[in-house]
Parts: C-alpha cells; structure tokens; sequence
C-alpha cells in the first residue's frame, strides 16, 4: 500500500538535499541527477560541494550548516525563488559512539543540535514554502534517521535517540501534513560505507555502499512508501528487536555486550 505519491518520474523536478557532502546524502543526490533532477547540494563542506557540481553538470552548490536557524531559512528562499522545491531531503548527521559510564554532555548536545535540532531548522524554512506551493505541487519531505532509532543499543547513548527523535517527527509531519498534500518519509538505514561508519571498531553485518543505498532510497519513493528502511536481509532483524518485551530485549543487548 502506497502511503504517499509515488515518486518515479524525477526528470525537471527540483531536489534540495541538505547534508550532501559526503555519505548517502552525496551518493543519492548523484543518482538523482542520474536520473534528471535538477539538484541542489548543501552543507557546510563548500569544497566537496563545488566537487560534486564540477562531477554534475547543472547541479547547485548551496553552502550551509543546519545548525544556524537564520541560514537555513535564507538557503530556503533561494532555493523557493529558483525555481520552488519538489522534494527536499534532510541527510545532515553527527555521530559519534557514546556510552553512559563516560558521558560527554558536549558531543550529545552536538548530536542533538545536527541530528534533530538541524531537522526543525529546516521544516522551519521549507514547510511555508512547500503549503504555498499550488496544490498539484505541494512537494515531499524525506528525513534520513536510522535503525538505531528503533530501541536503545549499546555505544547508542548520543546517536540513537537523535534518529528515534526524527521517525518519532517523520510520524507526526506525515499524519498532519497528508490532508494538505504535502509527501513524508522516513529512511531509515542500516550499516552504509560513510564517514560516520568508518569511525566504528566492531564489524558492521549487512554493511553496503551509499551508491547501493541511494538506489534504495529511489526505490523507496517510487513505491510510495513512509518507511525506507534498507538493506532488509539486516532491518527486517532490527525491527524484530521492537517487538521483544523488555526482559528479552535487555538479555539480548547483554549478550551483544559480552560478544
């Protein structure tokens, strides 16, 4: 069952994706010029910007950290004044492994003001836009949040419950914005090849590359669906997680620990 209009057919529609620098948000914003789109690139690595349009023709550079209220919303207009915004597509991310017996209040807060916080920033900016749009072309709005979303992991204290913040939003944004026409989706991957997880230590199951997970995100919109959650030989385990009770889960996760 398709939960949103299907989105397939991306030749002359307009993309903006914020946290393109690198990792998923870079590889989907490739594979979406691929395939026609008009693009545009923003976070705040404007070197790896300029690289990605020099590689893509006809791409937009669009500098900007999340983190700044008053950018975005800049960068919002002038994306709205070029040309309005059919889909926009929020890849920004912090990661770093945390545990509770060596808290740091900085690097969470830092999760919280990339991960959810950059989030709000930008519904904030785009949201006016998007309703104002006609109404054949209210747009869609995609989130990238994470399995580690899905209940609390181990090395998970920062991470985690920014990306369980975010399908929390992706919920609410979808059932209030379905009646004005305006597309919502949660991406929620697993392990990918990106920067973030280079940082880890421990070998990642599933592990794919982001040219493969922008495939699945195109796959994804095309189906129409809320959830894009890949690769599923991995996710489809995760989810299971969600459903054990907690004297199970929390045996589960001491297992995890001890292996």
């Amino acid at each position: 069952m398709s939960l949103n209009p299907r989105m397939a057919q991306w030749s002359g529609k307009r993309v903006w994706l914020v946290g393109a620098s690198s990792g998923i948000g870079r590889a989907t914003a490739s594979a979406l010029h691929a395939q026609g789109a008009a693009v545009i690139v923003s976070a705040r690595n404007a070197g790896s910007l300029q690289e990605f349009v020099a590689q893509h023709p006809g791409a937009q550079a669009l500098p900007l950290d999340v983190t700044d209220k008053a950018a975005v919303r800049a960068a919002a207009a002038v994306v709205q004044q070029e040309g309005g915004m059919d889909c926009v597509v929020f890849c920004a991310g912090h990661y770093a492994a945390q545990r509770a017996d060596a808290l740091d209040l900085d690097d969470l807060l830092r999760h919280v003001e990339v991960n959810y916080l950059g989030a709000l920033h930008l519904l904030d900016a785009v949201l006016p836009h998007l309703l104002a749009q006609p109404a054949e072309r209210r747009g869609h709005i995609s989130l990238v949040g994470s399995v580690a979303g899905y209940r609390g992991l181990p090395n998970g204290l920062a991470y985690g419950p920014t990306k369980a913040a975010l399908i929390n939003l992706a919920e609410t944004l979808y059932t209030d914005l379905r009646a004005h026409g305006v597309g919502v989706s949660i991406i929620n991957p697993g392990f990918v090849e990106t920067p973030l997880t280079a940082q880890n230590s421990f070998k990642m199951p599933a592990l794919i590359t982001p040219a493969v997970a922008a495939q699945e995100i195109l796959r994804g919109w095309a189906r129409g669906a809320f959830e894009i959650h890949f690769p599923r030989r991995f996710t489809w385990g995760m989810k299971l997680l969600e459903l054990l009770p907690y004297p199970v889960f929390f045996a589960t996760m001491r297992r995890l620990q001890t292996t």
